[in-house]
C-alpha cells in the first residue's frame, strides 16, 4: 500500500491489487507510472468535490495478466474523454515512444470518505423532511454520481421524491422543493415597474415548484411565464 499526500491536506490511500506488475517505461510498472500520474489528477478532482472534507481512498485494479506489452521508452497516463476520477474509473496509458504503439486502460475505484447527511428512519414519498430525520455519518461520497447534500438548508422542509430508508446518505436526487401549487389552481400574479405593484389573479398551467418558472394564464386569456414565489404568487419581471 501507497501513500499519496493531497495538496488539501488529505491523505489518498492507493491499494494496488495483488497481480504481476507489467514492466512500462524506464524499469517503472505499470501500477508505478498509474500511482505517480494519480497524485496531481486526484488534487485537480476531489478539489472540485470539496476535498476540504473529504478523505480520498483508491483501489488499482490490474490489466488481464496474459497481456503482454511492448518495451515502452515513454507512457503518458491520461483520463479517457467522458470519465472521471470518481468512483468506478479507469486510467488510460498510452505507448508514445516504442517499436509498437499501444494504449491500454487500468481500472480504478476512487472512494471519498467524509460527513454526510445519514437517514435514521424511513421517510414516505411526499413527505416533507425534518432536521431529526437523519444524522451526520461518515460516508462514501463517490458510490454514487449524484450530489452529497452537505447542510440541513438543501433538505430540510423539501419532499421525498421517493420512499426513502434507514441508512441512506441524503442526495441530491431524492429530495425536492414542497411544490406551492398545482396545475389548474388560482395564483396571485404581481408585476411592478414605475414604482407601483400591480397583483392579479390568474390559473396556474402547472406545477409551481418555489424558485422555478410557471405559465400563467391571466382572466383575459393572456399567457404569461414567472418565477414562483413561496407564498404562492408568481412573479413577473419587467
Amino acid at each position: 500500500m501507497a501513500t499519496l499526500t493531497m495538496a488539501s491536506g488529505a491523505a489518498a490511500q492507493i491499494t494496488v491489487q495483488q497481480n504481476p506488475s507489467l514492466p512500462a517505461a524506464n524499469g517503472h510498472s505499470i501500477e508505478q507510472v498509474a500511482m505517480d500520474w494519480l497524485q496531481p489528477a486526484l488534487d485537480a478532482s476531489l478539489g472540485r468535490e470539496g476535498a476540504q472534507i473529504l478523505r480520498p481512498e483508491v483501489i488499482m485494479g490490474s490489466l488481464d495478466p496474459r497481456l503482454k506489452l511492448a518495451p515502452c521508452g515513454r507512457v503518458e497516463p491520461y483520463l479517457p474523454p467522458g470519465t472521471r476520477l470518481w468512483g468506478r474509473s479507469r486510467v488510460g496509458l498510452r505507448c508514445l515512444e516504442g517499436a509498437v504503439r499501444w494504449n491500454v486502460f487500468l481500472p480504478v475505484t476512487v472512494k471519498a470518505w467524509g460527513p454526510a447527511w445519514v437517514l435514521v428512519r424511513p421517510v414516505t414519498a411526499g413527505t416533507p423532511l425534518v432536521q431529526e430525520d437523519a444524522e451526520i455519518a461518515e460516508i462514501d461520497w463517490a458510490e454514487q454520481h449524484a450530489s452529497v447534500l452537505g447542510t440541513p438548508e438543501l433538505w430540510v422542509g423539501h419532499e421525498a421524491v421517493y420512499a426513502l430508508r434507514p441508512g441512506q446518505a441524503l442526495r441530491q436526487h431524492m429530495v425536492r422543493p414542497v411544490p406551492a401549487f398545482g396545475p389548474g389552481e388560482q395564483v396571485r400574479v404581481s408585476t411592478s415597474g414605475g414604482g407601483m405593484i400591480v397583483v392579479v389573479t390568474g390559473q396556474s398551467l402547472g406545477t409551481g415548484v418555489p424558485g422555478q418558472s410557471v405559465r400563467v394564464r391571466l382572466a383575459g386569456g393572456k399567457v404569461v411565464t414567472g418565477t414562483v414565489q413561496e407564498d404562492q404568487t408568481v412573479l413577473i419581471s419587467l
